[in-house]
This record gives C-alpha cells, sequence and structure tokens, in this order.
C-alpha cells in the first residue's frame, strides 16, 4: 500500500479519537473517512477499467480522495490545471492517452465541451464524476509513471514530466525533515495541480499527522492562475490559522504591501516557502522582520519540485537555501545540474528516458555550507553590444521589490543599455515610477541599469499570454506583442559611453 495511505491507516491503529487530516467549505474529514473515500472512488475505477486518469478540479476533498486512489489502484494521473485553456486541454488529454475524466460538479460544462468526451457511461462517486474518452492513440512515458504533471511553459505546447510516486515522496520526506514541523496545519493557497502544492501541501502534512487545508480558489481570492483579491486572501489566511503555506512571488509581493498598509500576519505561521521565481531579498527581509516567516526556495518539476529550502535552522540570505537531503547538485559552466532524485523522462520523448541527471537550464552558484544562489535563465541571459553578460531576473526582481511597480521585463540584449517594460499600479504617477528605477539603478552596476521604460496599458497575465502558468514572463511572446513599445525604447540614438 502507497506510503500515505500507510500513514492513515497508522493513525487509525492508534486508538480513538481520530485526527483530522483535512479541512474545506464542506467541513473537517478524519483519515478514517478519508480512507473510506478512497477506497470506494479507487473501486469505481478499477471496475471500469480506467488506466491512465485526467483529474480536473478545484482544490477540495475530492482533489485528494482521486490522487491518493490512483496511487491505491496504481493508476497514472495526469492533474489538469483549471486555468489551462480548452485548446491547451485537449492537447494533454491526446498526449497523455487519458482514457477516464474526474471532475467535480463545476468543472461539468467545461468538460462538456471537449470533443474527446463521450456522453455516455457516466459515473458519480461522492462529489466527483468519471467519463470515458476517445483515445486517439498510445502514449509513449516510461514503465514506472505514476503522475504526469504538465507545465505551460514559456513556448510551444505543455510538456509532460513523468514522475514516479516514490519520487514524490522522497521530497515529502527530505522537506519534513529540514523543516522539522510535527502535525503541520497547511493553508494550500497554490492550485493542487501544482507539483509543489501537491507534494508538500499534501503528502507532507498526510505523512506527518497534519491537516490539510484545501479551500476553493474562489473562497481564497484567487481566480484563474494569476487572479487574485488581495482583501479576500488575507481574510482567508487570517480566518484559518495555518502553520504552514506555500506562496508564489507574487502573492508574496502582496503580502508585503499588505504588511506595508498595516496588515499583520496571525501568530499561528511558523513557515512559509516562496518559489518559483527570484524574490529580491529586500522582501524577504521586510516580511520577516514584520513578523512574516518566509524562507525561500528553489525547485523544478523534473526533479519532482524542492531541491533546495531555507529553514529555520539553516538559513542565508539571498540565496535559495541549502540543497536537500535527497539531491546533489553541480555547476557546469554557471549552468546547475542536479542528480538524486531525477524524473523518469518527458512523455512520448524516449530519449529523455532514464537519465540520471537534470540540467536544468539555470544558472547559479553553490557555496562552500550547501547553499544555492539562482541568478536566471541559461537562455535569458542578456549581452550586451559592450560585451556584457546580464540576468534580467536580477534586475527584474530588483525593480519589483518595493513602490509601484508590480512587473517589470527587461531588454537589451544585442544593445547598448537596459531598457524594461513596466506594470505599474494605476495610480502611480511617471515621476514615481521613475524615482523607484532610479533608486534601483543606484544600487546596480552601470551596465545593468535601466536607461529607458515604457509603460504597459495592461498587467501580464497567463491570460494574455504573456505569462506562464507559474508567472514567468514569456519572452518571445512579450517581443511580439510589445514590438513597437520595444522599438520606442531602442528607436532614438543614446549618448553611451564604453564601459
Amino acid at each position: 500500500m502507497p506510503a500515505v495511505l500507510n500513514a492513515l491507516r497508522a493513525q487509525l491503529e492508534r486508538g480513538p479519537g481520530e485526527r483530522i487530516v483535512l479541512e474545506s467549505e464542506a467541513g473537517s474529514t478524519s483519515a478514517g473517512q478519508l480512507l473510506e473515500r478512497v477506497e470506494a472512488l479507487s473501486k469505481l475505477l478499477q471496475t471500469r477499467g480506467a488506466a491512465t486518469i485526467g483529474l480536473l478540479c478545484d482544490n477540495s476533498v475530492e482533489w485528494v480522495v482521486a490522487d491518493l486512489a490512483c496511487q491505491f489502484q496504481g493508476l497514472r494521473l495526469v492533474p489538469l490545471p483549471t486555468f489551462f485553456s480548452d485548446g491547451q486541454l485537449q492537447y494533454v488529454l491526446a498526449a497523455a492517452g487519458v482514457d477516464t475524466l474526474v471532475y467535480d460538479r463545476t468543472s461539468a460544462p467545461r468538460i462538456a465541451s471537449l470533443p474527446a468526451v463521450t456522453h455516455a457511461d457516466t459515473a458519480a462517486c461522492e462529489g466527483l464524476e468519471l467519463r470515458p474518452l476517445t483515445v486517439a492513440g498510445e502514449a509513449a512515458m516510461p514503465p514506472a509513471t505514476a503522475k504526469l504533471t504538465f507545465t505551460s511553459g514559456s513556448t510551444g505546447q505543455p510538456k509532460g514530466v513523468c514522475l514516479a510516486t516514490a519520487q514524490c515522496l522522497r521530497v515529502a520526506r527530505s522537506l519534513g525533515q529540514v523543516i522539522d514541523i510535527r502535525s503541520p496545519r497547511h493553508l494550500c493557497a497554490l492550485p493542487l495541480s501544482t507539483l509543489l502544492e501537491n507534494i508538500a501541501g499534501i503528502y507532507l502534512p498526510l505523512l506527518m499527522g497534519g491537516c490539510s487545508l484545501v479551500y476553493s480558489a474562489a473562497s481564497m481570492g484567487m481566480a484563474g492562475s494569476s487572479g487574485v483579491q488581495p482583501a479576500e486572501f488575507l481574510r482567508a489566511i487570517e480566518q484559518r490559522q495555518p502553520e504552514t503555506m506555500i506562496l508564489v512571488p507574487q502573492l508574496l509581493s502582496l503580502i508585503d504591501s499588505a504588511i506595508s498598509g498595516g496588515w499583520q500576519a496571525p501568530q499561528s505561521l511558523r513557515f512559509v516557502a516562496v518559489g518559483g521565481g527570484r524574490v529580491a531579498p529586500a522582501v524577504v527581509e521586510r516580511c520577516r522582520a514584520a513578523g512574516f516567516p518566509v524562507y525561500e526556495g528553489y525547485g523544478l518539476s523534473e526533479c519532482a519540485s524542492v531541491v533546495s529550502l531555507n529553514t529555520p535552522r539553516a538559513e542565508q540570505a539571498a540565496t535559495s537555501g541549502r540543497v536537500l537531503p535527497h539531491v546533489q547538485v553541480e555547476v557546469d559552466r554557471g549552468e546547475l545540474l542536479v542528480s538524486g532524485n531525477t524524473f523518469l523522462g518527458y512523455l512520448n520523448q524516449p530519449e529523455s528516458w532514464g537519465a540520471s541527471q537534470v540540467r536544468t537550464g539555470d544558472l547559479g552558484r553553490l557555496d562552500d555550507q550547501g547553499y544555492l544562489r539562482v541568478e536566471g535563465r541559461c537562455k535569458n541571459v542578456l549581452v550586451s553590444s559592450y560585451g556584457r553578460n546580464i540576468s534580467p531576473e536580477w534586475v527584474e526582481s530588483e525593480l519589483q521589490a518595493s513602490g509601484p511597480i508590480q512587473q517589470a521585463v527587461v531588454l537589451g540584449d544585442g544593445m547598448p543599455y537596459c531598457s524594461a517594460l513596466i506594470w505599474a499600479a494605476p495610480t502611480a504617477g511617471e515621476q514615481l515610477i521613475q524615482q523607484q528605477i532610479d533608486e534601483v539603478n543606484r544600487g546596480l552596476p552601470d551596465y545593468a541599469r535601466v536607461r529607458r521604460w515604457q509603460r504597459l496599458q495592461e498587467p501580464m497575465t497567463v491570460r494574455n499570454g504573456l505569462l506562464t502558468d507559474n508567472g514567468r514572463p514569456r519572452r518571445n511572446a512579450i517581443a511580439s506583442t510589445c514590438s513597437e513599445l520595444i522599438e520606442q525604447l531602442y528607436g532614438e540614438p543614446q549618448e553611451c559611453k564604453l564601459i
């Protein structure tokens, strides 16, 4: 039996007074109740001959039940992000050879509109519906594949990362070892289709006798992958009194702004991880000084999420933390290479299967104490016309660290100076934006300073195609969409001296 289910059974065997393991709008769910629901769904999946399951569901007890039922039956699970477009969903279903869709009632209208869905032989099981799919062909994946996580990436169609259950649980146990919070009460702020939240927000608490708070996106103030109602999000944290959370940089920026406005984090919070993109050290410092216990980490799907993490017991400012015990990191010509818990391979790409090491595509350094400094993406490095190498993520994180600038994309490859596209608070005047840029420039080397900028008329989002699903800029799409603005940034000759 899978380790998470064994942990639930062990709780039942300890005697009366069942521990609550899940909490949602529907109430509390005990270990025994969760096991009963998992067994019921697993039997239904078995009788229907399911092999590869697509799961389209909001954060909920039902999501967890479906995940664990697939583990119980040894089925392949494909978590489907609810913010994927219909085209992306259709692509994933076909590429992965999904033969059964499991979804909640709120997703039913969307499911019915997908061409691959048949309209007969539907089954239901405690808040979930099951539908067979017409499978066009057999998907090629490594034999031990238990979970396929799809990331939208920066270009092209979503890419399927194949993982074994053991790889995911290895990360959960390693995190439990370094965080060392017994029976954590964890609030899931990210979609459970996000691998990091799935592993650290569900598997970790269940393995450690904790409780996962799996409230719907709407009740958390969320809409899609990048929309958030700040007041609702903050209220959810206050009301639910979690001990642990996971945030992406944009949500941490929201917290930072709220703290500046007088918001106080609940005393219950003990550990908040932030990852998915570069975070300015100043933001972390301000939040920590105000009592918000945030710690930066680094990971990628090809390593089953987390690779390194700062913790209360081992922390170094301006780093992504110490490399976790279950992996090893080395640096090759500036690129980070990870071994020890590498993925099985990419879906439908047999040539990628069985690799013992992952080339991350990330630039970074590893110090003598095992702390990792991630400096940007190899492919994003700007080389100025004076031969200077500049990581745009570095400058962008500084611009977004405080003040009115909420989003920034730094440009300048092959050019004599750096420029930026800026999305700022609508109430901020251009003089205030320029003051912030001037302040940031004073802390940068001259070759990385932003000399010119243009203001965007709307924010960059997943919906308009300018952000990936984890909030990173799609630089090629931005260059195409904003070509006229970029031309204005470099359209007039500038007086630049050789440095």
